[in-house]
């Protein structure tokens, strides 16, 4: 039963995926993004990751997601046209492709992935997380999200036309 579960979140991840990169709207995009990561957190309450399925869709479904949808709604890319790719893309993708294949063709050989040695003695609880992201790392956190405050103003104010400016092409 486990097993389907996780080939169901497997599929839903997988082709998720596949529909923001092959996904024309951009809004549309982004929900599949969504829909992606719910998947991936799936994944992760299967492997008792319950913290990791948690600040999945808190931090990245719940704020990057809307971050993403509020910076496309408020730049209204509708009338942008496409451009063609360049040699240069084309390339880069080719290059990604093979990187993918080996990839998975060393998977395929191998049989399974190489397990990171266990630290034993571990016992890492939400409230062990907590005490050390309030104490230890209090100003790493602190700085990161005064960086994204700055962002996010940054864009808001460089997505404003101002009247009596044209727009620069």
């Amino acid at each position: 039963m486990a097993n389907l579960i996780f080939y169901l979140f497997a599929a839903l991840t997988l082709g998720s995926a596949l529909a923001v990169v092959f996904c024309k709207g951009t809004v549309n995009a982004a929900l599949a993004l969504l829909l992606s990561l719910v998947g991936v957190a799936g994944v992760f309450v299967l492997l008792e990751a319950y913290l990791l399925a948690v600040l999945l869709i808190l931090v990245y479904a719940g704020a990057v997601v809307a971050l993403f949808l509020f910076i496309v709604m408020l730049l209204n890319p509708q009338n942008v046209t496409a451009r063609p790719y360049k040699r240069i893309s084309a390339v880069a993708g080719t290059f990604a492709v093979a990187l993918l294949g080996l990839g998975v063709w060393s998977l395929v050989t191998r049989g399974q992935f190489s397990s990171a040695p266990a630290v034993d003695g571990f016992q890492a609880g939400l409230k062990d997380y907590g005490i050390k992201l309030f104490t230890t790392y209090l100003l790493p956190v602190e700085t990161v999200g005064f960086l994204l405050l700055i962002a996010m103003l940054g864009v808001i104010v460089l997505s404003k036309k101002f009247e009596g400016q044209e727009e620069v092409k």
